[in-house]
């Protein structure tokens, strides 16, 4: 069996998207650009469909129309090393798009995103239920998640 790849389904912007996406991400790059040919449903020699890698996960944008938007049904979540590279993520996808709650955004072309620090799974499995219900309260309150603000919120330790 071959890899799994997530395609996405824009109107007109998939080249776009795929490289605003390769300049976000490390190890991205652009595979490949396939446009649509005469006789087609697209415009002869528009994009069709444009492959990339994002930090050597491979996709494919497809531009097949208006029909379909992206909704948070689906959602690509990005676990953060740290506070500050959690930061700079949340600030170059939230560029043109919106921000929405507990570590949810949309980016510019509507694509849904959970930005999220590594460790934030030990907080709300902590085997004291206090603890996690602390800091899930916590989280509920935030957009941009703060890892050390859940720690503390999981600590007792006033905001």
């Amino acid at each position: 069996m071959g890899p799994i790849i997530p395609n996405l389904w824009f109107d007109t912007e998939a080249e776009q998207a795929a490289e605003f996406y390769c300049s976000v991400f490390p190890n991205s790059r652009v595979r490949s650009v396939a446009r649509y040919p005469e006789g087609a449903p697209g415009q002869a020699g528009s994009v069709m469909t444009v492959e990339f890698e994002l930090d050597g996960n491979r996709f494919v944008g497809i531009n097949g129309g208006p029909q379909f938007r992206f909704s948070e049904a689906v959602s690509f979540q990005v676990t953060c090393a740290d506070q500050a590279e959690l930061d700079r993520y949340w600030e170059q996808l939230t560029d043109g798009g919106e921000e929405s709650q507990c570590g949810w955004l949309r980016d510019r072309f509507g694509l849904s995103w959970q930005i999220v620090p590594d460790g934030m799974d030990e907080v709300f499995s902590d085997p004291d239920p206090e603890r996690a219900q602390r800091a899930m309260q916590a989280m509920l309150g935030m957009r941009k998640l703060d890892i050390a603000a859940l720690r503390a919120a999981a600590d007792g330790v006033p905001a």
